[in-house]
């Protein structure tokens, strides 16, 4: 994985570690110091991420108003980064003062609210307002009395497409037209089976099926669990079709057997080896750095139903910080409505305060590397179509164990009945 990997990697906390965490959810926090650094004390603050950020120009600003503030980034790979902080939070230690957290794993740690600082005793919730209600929600305590983490980016969708494969293909290559192509799930597999019969050399029409199933499923009214934090994987419809839809792919041979974040996938991006890819606003900055050659060639067009949210994070504070008063502070200009706005432009990723959606240098915001298409108002018109959606404790768990079962039909290993079987019944398993 580069650096920049942090929203759509699959989930996968191990199922020991993902009991671990639920065992220390009721311990006490312990740990930090709950002091506030004496005027002018020297202080060092420690960031744990999954990637870059684009957080450093931030840093310096920061300092330069804070001089007596050091900050050190830890950076470690998606899955390290959270199977790690699950570890040092069951051993009240070796966790950074600020924590970020993908959204895949939150209710995994709001679950746990002994084990972070309430931002609210730093005055944080004056920001609630600033937010997408539901993204706020998502940062508070299970029985939402604690405001456990402050959201910095949303993954609203679209689809990014290569428009050279296209026109080799005798498709339409204009972001409008492509997007007329596919309004709905079933169109863009027949828009696939076109590209297929075209028969491009050396490139399929999708990258492999597991983005394009949790896109589905992140479009439904209800996901993995309902309102009570059943798993509902077996009864809900809108599941089981983004499972026959997303094995559609794999039987019409539309993919390119790559499975998202592993070194062959990345070396797709540089070989032309898909022609569409699930596409989250902070993909467009992954993009770029993996097909650095390929400037012109991408464009973005709407998603098939028309949004939808895939990653996004929070940053939070482990009650083991010694200085967790200075943490909330830097967490509190990190997510400033300005600050969004200045990390979408550099790395993509796009603002969960919904006032920028209007803003015109967000509307009027593209990039050259993909036809200077329109990325501001694309992503800003998906966030705001965007409809969320609960999600359970485990919801991690789950999606690993349908990941998996999509890849057992992909690599040839079970039928799509045989993987669904196994699927319900390795999600029985999840307490």
């Amino acid at each position: 994985m580069t650096p920049r990997i942090r929203r759509l990697a699959v989930p996968v906390l191990t199922a020991s570690l993902l009991t671990l965490a639920a065992a220390c959810g009721g311990a006490g926090g312990g740990g930090g110091a709950d002091t506030a650094a004496k005027p002018g004390e020297k202080i060092k603050l420690t960031v744990g991420l999954f990637g870059d950020f684009g957080f450093k120009p931030l840093y310096e600003e920061y300092k330069k108003t804070h001089p007596n503030i050091e900050i050190a980034e830890n950076v470690t790979q998606f899955n390290d980064h959270h199977n790690n902080l699950v570890k040092r939070l069951a051993t009240n230690a070796g966790a950074a003062d600020v924590e970020a957290v993908e959204v895949g794993y939150i209710s995994t740690f709001t679950a746990q609210p002994a084990r972070f600082h309430d931002l609210r005793q730093f005055g944080l919730d004056k920001r609630q307002g600033d937010y997408l209600d539901w993204k706020w929600q998502q940062g508070l305590s299970k029985q939402g009395g604690q405001l456990l983490g402050l959201g910095t980016d949303v993954g609203g969708l679209a689809m990014c497409y290569r428009k050279d494969l296209f026109e080799k293909a005798g498709l339409p290559t204009d972001r409008d037209e492509v997007a007329e192509l596919w309004p709905t799930w079933e169109q863009y597999i027949e828009t696939g089976k076109k590209f297929a019969a075209a028969d491009v050399a050396g490139a399929k029409f999708v990258d492999s099926p597991g983005e394009i199933f949790r896109a589905m499923v992140n479009q439904a009214p209800t996901g993995l669990y309902d309102q009570q934090d059943n798993i509902i994987v077996a009864s809900n419809p809108d599941v089981k079709k983004a499972w026959d839809l997303s094995n559609r792919l794999t039987s019409e041979k539309l993919t390119a057997k790559l499975a998202a974040f592993s070194p062959p996938w990345n070396t797709g991006f540089a070989k032309g080896a898909f022609a569409t890819i699930i596409c989250p606003a902070w993909m467009t900055g992954y993009i770029q750095e993996q097909a650095k050659d390929a400037a012109g060639k991408w464009d973005i067009a709407t998603v098939p139903g028309g949004s939808g949210n895939s990653g996004g994070s929070h940053l939070m504070v482990p009650k083991q910080s010694k200085h967790p008063k200075e943490a909330a502070e830097l967490i509190d200009f990190l997510t400033s409505k300005e600050n969004q706005a200045k990390v979408f432009k550099e790395e993509g990723t796009f603002p969960s305060i919904p006032a920028l959606y209007d803003d015109p240098s967000i509307q009027n915001f593209t990039k050259p590397f993909f036809g200077d298409a329109p990325i501001g108002k694309i992503y800003s018109e998906a966030a705001k179509a965007l409809k969320p959606q609960h999600l359970g404790p485990k919801e991690a768990e789950v999606r690993v164990v349908i990941g998996d079962g999509l890849g057992r039909v992909e690599q040839g290993k079970q039928t799509p009945d045989q993987a669904w079987a196994q699927v319900l019944e390795d999600v029985k398993k999840i307490k």
